[in-house]
């Protein structure tokens, strides 16, 4: 078993280029060849990357241009399928397949839509696909954009329920001030604290490349959103040998934040704090049983649905006689479980045309309540 199952990788853009104003293809080699490695050693990568805009340029040789949205998304439509290309070709060189994923804040925001690219995501990962994440710049506005990519890496963290989350950048981690301006600035290794040190916040600075959106405060933001969902996150120098193997393994590079508490935690956090509505699942006593050791409640053991209630909603289970036994985000709408009730999973996609899945309510997003 991996010391980390799930691990999301951002590369920011002065990673994917050296410093140079173009994508260094060795550097996305080598890079390529670690997440392969980590992929080969039984851990799920997902990869969140910038350059587009800075493949946009390339492609374009360099074009002046105003600095306002359309502008930058004419850059990332042109530059997304050459950053794509490449790689494409250099994860192939290792076997790896890949897919890309192209996400807003809305489509994080929306519950529906959260669903609908988690359930992407998972479907990639267990096909033993690497997804490829970028913002879909061409179409985002400034109401729905994320804003950067490092706040996209945590939410993708958050999405996958990621154990690992890795920011590779320029710098070899935090500082306790920025070391190209003070030479007593000395780096920060761990970060356990449950409320980052407001002189932590004070040391992030912005970013010195014209290529970039992010820099050291946007990392700084993006590991205190991921450390709140129970994911480690590392912030480190993505030019250093092995870096992301010697991340994986455990060896104390960069800067490490702990996460606050655990991913199942996190969750139950979520279903018992989320919006409820008012719907009702009533069960019977094979799948209380079946729920209380752990299990899933299948369509099988639903005997009634009662109230209104939309497919990612978190719902009340309960016995015929009325006993609360759990918290659950239903899989399916109120209406189409209904349709549910009493039938076997392969039944499903037979009865309604399509399927989200076996259950009616996952393990993993059951919370069990007190007798």
């Amino acid at each position: 078993m991996p010391n980390y199952p799930r691990i999301v990788v951002k590369l920011g853009t002065s990673t994917l280029t050296a410093g140079a104003p173009i994508l260094s293809q060795p550097r996305l080699v080598e890079l390529a060849r670690q997440m392969a490695s980590l992929h080969a050693s039984g851990s799920l990568v997902v990869l969140v990357t910038s350059g587009a805009v800075a493949a946009g340029k390339e492609v374009l040789h360099f074009p002046e241009l105003p600095r306002f949205i359309p502008a930058k998304q004419m850059l990332a439509a042109v530059g997304q399928p050459r950053l794509m290309g490449l790689y494409e070709q250099f994860f192939r060189v290792y076997g790896e397949t890949i897919a890309q994923v192209l996400l807003t804040r809305a489509d994080l925001s929306d519950r529906r839509r959260y669903l609908n690219a988690r359930g992407t995501l998972e479907a990639l990962l267990k096909a033993h696909v690497i997804p490829v994440i970028n913002e879909n710049d061409t179409v985002a506005t400034e109401e729905i954009r994320v804003g950067d990519n490092d706040t996209l890496s945590a939410l993708v963290a958050n999405l996958i329920e990621a154990n690992l989350l890795v920011l590779l950048t320029d710098q070899p981690g935090l500082f306790t001030n920025d070391p190209r301006r003070d030479p007593a600035a000395h780096l920060i290794t761990e970060v356990d604290s449950c409320e980052i040190p407001e002189e932590l916040w004070q040391a992030a600075g912005g970013s010195s490349t014209s290529l970039g959106t992010g820099g050291m405060l946007t990392k700084l933001r993006a590991a205190d959103l991921a450390r709140r969902a129970g994911c480690t996150v590392v912030i480190a120098r993505g030019s250093d040998p092995n870096i992301l193997l010697r991340i994986a393994s455990g060896e104390p590079v960069g800067t490490r934040f702990l996460p606050l508490v655990s991913t199942l935690e996190s969750r139950k956090r979520y279903l018992l704090a989320g919006k409820r509505s008012a719907g009702l699942v009533k069960i019977d006593n094979g799948a209380a049983a079946a729920i209380t050791q752990g299990g899933s409640l299948l369509p099988v053991g639903v005997r009634a649905v009662e109230g209104s209630f939309e497919r990612g909603d978190t719902v009340r289970v309960t016995t015929l006689a009325g006993k609360p036994v759990a918290l659950g985000m239903a899989n399916y709408a109120a209406a189409d479980l209904d349709r549910l009730c009493g039938h076997q999973s392969a039944e499903i996609e037979p009865l309604l045309g399509y399927t989200f899945g076996d259950e009616a309510i996952h393990h993993n997003n059951l919370v069990l309540l007190s007798p």
